[in-house]
Parts: C-alpha cells; sequence; structure tokens
C-alpha cells in the first residue's frame, strides 16, 4: 500500500491546502494481518457522520472534516491546536478485497478494515494418509 500526502511528512503535521481550506494530514499505523490490512488513522474532533471513506480504481481516500472548536471573536493567549479537517489518500494493492473493506471509529481513532482476497490470504493444506 503506498500512500500520499503532498508531500509532507505526517510527523510534521503541516496544514495542506485544497479549494481555500486547510487540510491535515492525519497520523497512521498500517499493520499486516495474515487475513487483512489494518490502517488506523487518528483524526482527533471529528464526528463518525463527518468521516468519509471512499475507494475507487484502487484508490482510497480518507477525509474527515472537523468543526472549529471555538466561535469566533476568541482571543488567544497561546493556539496550537490547527483548525481543519483531515485528508489522505492511499493507493491500494489489487490483493484487497475492495467489497468487504469495512470501518469503526472510537475516541478519535479511525480503524480501517482491508481484507486480503481469498486467493492471496495464507492457508493450511492438510496432508491426508493412505493406508
Amino acid at each position: 500500500m503506498r500512500h500520499q500526502h503532498g508531500g509532507k511528512r505526517a510527523a510534521q503535521a503541516a496544514p495542506e491546502h485544497l479549494r481555500g481550506d486547510r487540510f491535515y494530514s492525519p497520523a497512521v499505523d498500517i499493520v499486516e494481518k495474515s487475513d487483512e490490512i489494518l490502517l488506523i488513522a487518528d483524526v482527533p474532533g471529528a464526528k463518525p457522520e463527518d468521516i468519509d471513506v471512499q475507494f475507487e480504481d484502487g484508490t482510497l481516500t480518507l477525509h474527515a472534516r472537523v468543526a472549529p472548536r471555538y466561535g469566533e471573536g476568541v482571543e488567544f493567549l497561546r493556539q496550537e491546536y490547527g483548525v481543519g479537517d483531515f485528508l489522505r489518500v492511499f493507493h491500494v494493492s489489487e490483493a484487497i478485497d475492495a467489497a468487504k473493506i469495512s470501518a469503526e471509529y472510537a475516541n478519535g481513532v479511525l480503524t480501517l478494515h482491508l481484507p486480503k482476497s481469498a486467493g492471496l490470504r495464507p492457508r493450511k493444506i492438510e496432508v491426508a494418509v493412505k493406508s
């Protein structure tokens, strides 16, 4: 699985500007298991109904909208939390069964389950004993 995020390193979390809005690249972990690949993304502040995951032509797009924390006219003594949405794009291998991709969200963490195609999963072959 390859990913794109505007050439920015995820650790920098620098905002990208697209269509006039600010987008941040969420930090992700990608874990390979025998039957699936897990993609775990941090999207703090997003509500489940504001998370959009799309898969088309081998491209997996994750977009999470985040509402501003404060109303207008707030005077900050210090502001470190960036306001903007999360956006990340991944190029997914054909080894993934696209029809079975699923997602779950809890405590600011989005987990995508990308099942491997049945033909690519390891399987144990039983050895028959002939008498």
